[in-house]
């Protein structure tokens, strides 16, 4: 059976998810436009667009964990935009060392799984 490598897995489901959660912080907390949000992002207007309006990056829920840690980015990206993708970075592996993102696994990429390090007790597969 094929399955979807854990990069996959970050670039379709959780990279999406966290330029979500940081494209409604930038609008709405630090009122910033959809353009500049996306200049920030490296998206376009319309991608922040879509977001918000559940049109896209609507299929996993961050954990409120992780939440935490888009806020705390939020707020650097705000102050200095060009630490965007390092913020994204630092996002991703709290996800990784929190196993935040095998919840994403095991909801679309079940049989990767017995194939990551994830410790398949906790996953409860």
């Amino acid at each position: 059976m094929a399955y979807l490598l854990s990069q996959e897995i970050e670039v379709w489901y959780i990279i999406p998810a966290i330029r979500k959660e940081l494209a409604r912080l930038l609008t709405k907390k630090y009122e910033l436009s959809y353009e500049k949000a996306g200049n920030i992002l490296g998206i376009s207007k319309a991608a922040i667009s879509q977001y918000l309006s559940n049109k896209r990056a609507n299929k996993i829920k961050l954990s409120n964990e992780t939440k935490i840690e888009v806020e705390k980015s939020a707020k650097i990206v705000f102050e200095n935009p060009k630490m965007a993708v390092t913020e994204m970075q630092k996002i991703l592996k709290f996800m990784k060392d929190s196993k935040s993102s095998c919840e994403v696994c095991k909801k679309y990429n079940k049989e990767v799984l017995k194939y990551c390090n994830a410790d398949p007790k906790h996953m409860g597969a």
